[in-house]
């Protein structure tokens, strides 16, 4: 017999649903055994890792996620290229992500849109990627390319506004939607500055709770309008937003979700730092309070949520040029929160903080992670599985109970090109001591940190979402009818 490409022995397998102590053997880049726990110890194959009791999971599949994007908010500019922030991606445990590609509101083809940000990220990427697209001109050329999206270019989500909504239903393309009430926090800012409040503390009194629950009701209700089309409400921080979700999900609505780290380990105090430093943690919707991320825990624990992405959207702190400091002037020494950046990094430290935290079974660390990211995006059982013979080797590998110790998270020790992480000086007990990309190790964090090359990570066409039968209702009810209202 050929030997394997690589086997992983001594390990506690980890899925979606079940725990156990199993080798797991590679070949030609797919998972094609799972054998009792050491049994493969003396195979033949080009590597075997050495598990030594840690868990073996599907590789993190990080769903929300803003690399190399044009200008946005003012002057800023993303500070990750494909590059950067797909090697960050790997050195966290993460084997796919998906992106966006953003269409500019001067453009007519959603399809130029994607071509533009497929030449960014070739022969860049260090994981495996796909890309969402950021629809800004929905005009009748724009909606004409949908169909072409979902059959033949593998792109099956989008976020969006309100007029591309049927058009994504029709062809069974996935909305995402971010919730907050842009009118109300525009006339909130108005005020705010009118009282010469203006520093960054100031950008969670501009976006209270009730915007993002009014906003998220609105979206709920509109779905139903549309004949109960499926959305996910992206980066949801309110738990009474998490509630209309949650009664929107009982009562059988398409209705899903996401939430992200910055909602279950920052406040709104650490946007009250000393000076400008408070701006490091300006993201929309804001961090709330402690009460707040024991909400968003209990809504990820009882399956509110599907998805635990980061919404990586790096900007430079001590940047005037294109980052966080674009908003200083001589007049405003602490800048106008209006005009900082919003978006945190992130994309490294999603799986380190959530699995140290211990507040969620393993399985469905795993789920939220991994396995629901690629149900919910069309890459299922391709990943975010272990499935013998049907399953990239896609795999993140942690250290023992106890054997890495407590670790202090600093911004030098990440892979991001980004100059600070909010989570400086957190500690963790636990890191991905393995990253594997179809098979490849491409992080080994005692044995030379990134070990992967750009270019390693490949496009992936994604298919139709196989959650929980998230197009019955689309079926089931048939086309949009008017007539019907």
């Amino acid at each position: 017999m050929e030997p394997y490409d690589l086997i992983i022995t001594n390990g506690v397998c980890v899925t979606a649903t079940d725990i156990a102590a199993f080798d797991v053997a590679v070949k030609g880049e797919k998972i094609v055994l799972l054998a009792p726990s050491g049994s493969l110890s003396n195979a033949t194959a080009k590597r075997i890792i050495d598990a030594e009791g840690g868990y073996v999971m599907p590789g993190g599949i990080d769903c929300h996620v803003h690399l190399q994007e044009p200008s946005m908010f003012g002057k800023g500019s993303s500070a990750d290229s494909y590059e950067t922030g797909t090697r960050s991606a790997i050195a966290g445990g993460n084997t796919t992500i998906v992106a966006f590609a953003p269409q500019q509101k001067n453009l007519d083809s959603v399809l130029e849109a994607l071509e533009t940000t497929h030449q960014l990220a070739k022969d860049n990427c260090y994981c495996d990627y796909g890309f969402h697209l950021l629809v800004s001109n929905p005009c009748a050329k724009a909606l004409s390319e949908f169909k072409q999206l979902a059959l033949h270019e593998g792109v099956t989500s989008l976020k969006m506004i309100l007029s591309v909504l049927l058009a994504a239903r029709q062809n069974h393309i996935l909305t995402m939607i971010h919730a907050e009430n842009g009118d109300v926090l525009n006339w909130l800012t108005d005020q705010l500055e009118a009282a010469n409040l203006v520093a960054p503390k100031y950008h969670s009194n501009s976006r209270p709770p009730v915007l993002e629950s009014e906003a998220t009701n609105r979206a709920i209700a509109l779905s139903s309008l549309i004949a109960n089309t499926p959305i996910l409400l992206v980066h949801v921080s309110d738990p009474e937003a998490a509630l209309r979700i949650r009664r929107a999900q009982t009562a059988g609505q398409p209705i899903f979700a996401e939430t992200c780290p910055q909602y279950l380990f920052l406040t709104r105090d650490d946007l009250d730092a000393p000076g400008f430093e408070g701006a490091k943690c300006v993201c929309s919707p804001p961090p709330r309070n402690r009460e707040d991320q024991l909400a968003i825990w209990r809504g990820l624990k009882n399956g509110t949520f599907t998805v635990l992405s980061s919404d990586h959207c790096p900007f430079r702190f001590d940047d005037a040029e294109t980052g966080k400091k674009t908003c200083i002037t001589q007049e405003h020494p602490v800048g106008k929160f209006r005009y900082i950046p919003n978006g945190l990094p992130g994309i490294e430290t999603r799986l380190p903080l959530a699995f140290s935290a211990k507040k969620l079974a393993l399985t469905k660390f795993v789920e939220v992670t991994s396995t629901n990211a690629a149900k919910l995006y069309g890459l299922y059982p391709q990943k975010g599985s272990m499935i013998p013979g049907v399953s990239d080797a896609d795999l993140v590998v942690f250290y023992p109970d106890g054997r890495l110790g407590p670790t202090t998270v600093t911004n030098g020790m990440l892979h991001h090109d980004c100059d600070y992480t909010p989570y400086e000086g957190r500690s963790v007990d636990n890191w991905p001591r393995y990253t594997i990309l179809r098979g490849s190790v491409v992080w080994d964090r005692d044995g030379g940190g990134i070990v992967g090359r750009k270019g390693d990570g490949k496009f992936v066409k994604r298919g139709r979402s196989s959650l929980a039968g998230i197009w019955d209702t689309v079926e089931e009810d048939g086309a949009f009818d008017l007539e019907a209202l």
